[in-house]
């Protein structure tokens, strides 16, 4: 999932040209983006729309971000969108593990009461938001404490806008990012770019992006459909990248076969941890039809 694009709840004139859109996933947003008049509004017609047949038959990844817990809309926006076509639920601030634990058992109640998950293998997953000093600090602890738990994913004006830190300051971003990376690889899940509130600086926008391909993201949230394409772009492998690694897997075959653990490549040392790399880039190549 490169690209996410935010769609407030409450604007439902534009939810089919966010389906038809270029992004790989959708995130339906009843939090921030909805005022507090409008919240029960919001959740039903995103709960009706739901229900339509293109979109629980679409190959969007639908992400719907509900209120969070210590609210009193989350009960009834996880009783209300958990349901068919459904893929994630993005929850904003988790406390702590036990905040997670909860938050998966009111799922679980959902997924039973509404008819989804019945076969056991296809499970509403949990995207965890790092948007507090303590969540950043526990990170790792909150991307293990489910197997449901698929991501985390940085929000940066949450995290810094309320202890004073600038959004523009490079090297608070960079380490905030670091962090979150390694905490989701520890755990074995993916990590997540936030917003980029700008819209008009596309140069900034683009260099955040990069950065975060560069590092391992698997992907970055859009706030306008203008930056749909720009992050599809930053964090599609180069076709000179996709043939080095497809390189790197043909060579390991033939070094496995005659026992090698070392072996170059386009004049570079190739082992173990150059291997799983290239692996995981023709994966994603592969998965993105860049490659058959």
């Amino acid at each position: 999932m490169r690209s996410k694009l935010f769609v407030p709840g409450s604007r439902p004139e534009l939810f089919d040209k966010a389906l038809a859109s270029e992004a790989d996933g959708l995130s339906f947003d009843l939090e921030d983006a909805v005022a507090e008049a409008k919240k029960a509004d919001a959740r039903n017609t995103l709960q009706q729309w739901m229900q339509m047949p293109s979109v629980v038959s679409s190959k969007k990844t639908i992400i719907v971000r509900v209120n969070a817990m210590d609210t009193c809309y989350f009960a009834e926006d996880i009783a209300s969108v958990v349901q068919p076509g459904l893929n994630i639920i993005n929850l904003p601030k988790p406390a702590n593990v036990a905040a997670v634990l909860d938050a998966v058992n009111a799922i679980e109640q959902a997924e039973r009461n509404n008819g989804v998950n019945l076969t056991g293998d296809n499970p509403v997953r949990l995207l965890l938001n790092i948007e507090t000093p303590s969540a950043l600090r526990t990170a790792f602890e909150l991307a293990s404490a489910h197997p449901r738990v698929m991501g985390l994913q940085l929000g940066l004006a949450d995290l810094f806008e309320p202890i004073g830190i600038s959004r523009k300051e490079l090297f608070a971003i960079r380490y905030a990012m670091m962090q979150v990376k390694l905490a989701a690889a520890e755990a074995g899940i993916d990590a997540f770019d936030g917003a980029f509130a700008d819209i008009k600086n596309t140069e900034g926008f683009v260099a955040e992006a990069q950065f975060a391909a560069s590092i391992g993201f698997a992907g970055k949230s859009c706030i306008h459909p203008s930056q749909v394409a720009l992050t599809n772009e930053a964090f599609r492998p180069s076709d000179a990248a996709i043939a080095h690694a497809l390189r790197v897997v043909a060579a390991a075959q033939e070094a496995d076969a005659k026992g090698i653990g070392a072996y170059v490549v386009d004049g570079k040392m190739i082992d173990p941890p150059f291997f799983k790399s290239a692996q995981a880039l023709v994966t994603t190549a592969r998965r993105l039809g860049l490659i058959p």
